[in-house]
C-alpha cells in the first residue's frame, strides 16, 4: 500500500468506485470526477498493462496504443516491481472471460 495516498478520503474514493454497478454509471461519475485526459491516461495505461502481459514488445505497444516510451517503460516498471494493483486487475479482467 502506498502510504502517500492513503487516507480516509482516498478510501471513501476506491470504496464509492466499488460500489458502482455498470459501465455507464463509471463513466458518469469518472466524467465528474476526472478530466478527459486523466481518463484517456488511465484507459491507456491500462492497455499498455494488457499488451505488456501478453508479451508485446515496447515497439509494438507503442505502435498499437500511440503511447510514449516513457509510459511503456513506467507500466511496465510498475508490472514488475510495483504493488501488484495491475496484475490484480489483470487477474480479475480475466476471470471475467
Amino acid at each position: 500500500m502506498t502510504k502517500g495516498i492513503h487516507s480516509e478520503a482516498a478510501d471513501r474514493l476506491f470504496e464509492t468506485i466499488l460500489k458502482i454497478k455498470t459501465v455507464d454509471d463509471c463513466y458518469d461519475f469518472f466524467e465528474d470526477l476526472c478530466t478527459v485526459k486523466e481518463i484517456k491516461d488511465m484507459s491507456q495505461r491500462l492497455e499498455v498493462a494488457v499488451l505488456l502481459s501478453k508479451g508485446l514488445s515496447y515497439q509494438k505497444v507503442s505502435e498499437l496504443t500511440n503511447v510514449s516510451s516513457a509510459t511503456i517503460s513506467r507500466v511496465k516498471r510498475c508490472l514488475d516491481y510495483g504493488s501488484g494493483g495491475y496484475t490484480k486487475a489483470l487477474a480479475a479482467m480475466e476471470e471475467d472471460k
